[in-house]
């Protein structure tokens, strides 16, 4: 799960550079438009991927995988 909401994640962060630099939503150009339903699923999907990437950084296993590689 945690490979999926990555790489959901890579895809929304990209989509968001590319409306950042180019004003260009790629999501929107393929999926027909930013109101569509295609649209607002992926929409939807890739902002739940951020949520659970948000519990990422609050796991246990991460913090003993840093301190690890501190000490």
């Amino acid at each position: 799960m945690d490979t999926l909401a990555l790489i959901l994640i890579v895809i929304g962060a990209l989509n968001w550079g590319l409306i950042g630099i180019f004003q260009f939503d790629l999501v929107a150009a393929i999926f027909g438009g930013m109101s569509g339903v295609l649209s607002r699923i992926i929409y939807t999907v890739v902002g739940l991927a951020g949520v659970w990437g948000i519990t990422m950084l609050f796991r246990r296993h991460n913090r003993d995988a840093i301190n690890a590689d501190v000490d």
